[in-house]
């Protein structure tokens, strides 16, 4: 699921999250040929220019609109998986929990892809939306959310700036409401 960050993405996200968007940047974005709309939350932009897919797969990154204070600097990544990879959601978002929690789970969520390098701090189900709250050695302390949209996994990550972390709470908080938006942009995908 997540892979280790290569320079470039990291100098990207440490760009987007300390700083802000243009004014003018926009809110949401279609991905796939349409398949999916990925929608920021409010405050919050998608940029454009870092949107990368391939034939079946996608990543959009998203960062405040503006520098007035509204909102925490931070980076929301939304990955968009193959088509019908939310299969792996049939089994249940909870049995999915059990898993992510196992060593085989945590070497898929680390950065490294070392198991021992990341920390289930908190995890639940509501909504058949899988809420993780990790400690990464690389990445530090963030949530993630991973849920099925239009038959693909979706997965949503939130970061604060090099810096000024985001809290526990405000992270929770960010990541819930870009899943809110991308399921509000996809009302017929659910599930």
């Amino acid at each position: 699921m997540s892979r280790r960050l290569t320079p470039w993405f990291a100098a990207l996200f440490l760009a987007l999250a300390a700083c802000a968007l243009p004014g003018s940047a926009p809110r949401q974005v279609q991905v796939l040929d349409g398949a999916i709309l990925v929608r920021a939350p409010k405050f919050y932009c998608v940029d454009q220019q870092s949107a990368a897919s391939s034939s079946d797969t996608a990543v959009v990154l998203i960062g405040r609109c503006n520098a007035d204070g509204h909102v925490a600097a931070a980076l929301v990544t939304v990955t968009v998986g193959r088509a019908a990879s939310a299969g792996v959601m049939l089994a249940s978002a909870e049995a999915l929990r059990g898993f992510m929690a196992s060593p085989a789970g945590r070497q898929a969520l680390s950065r490294s892809g070392r198991a021992d390098d990341v920390a289930v701090v908190s995890s639940g189900v509501t909504d058949d939306i899988l809420m993780l709250h990790l400690r990464d050695r690389e990445a530090g302390e963030y949530w993630r959310a991973i849920f099925g949209l239009s038959g693909r996994l979706i997965t949503v990550s939130a970061s604060g700036a090099a810096g000024v972390p985001l809290t526990p709470d405000e992270g929770r908080k960010l990541v819930q409401q870009s899943v809110d938006a991308l399921r509000a942009a996809n009302p017929a995908g659910r599930g």
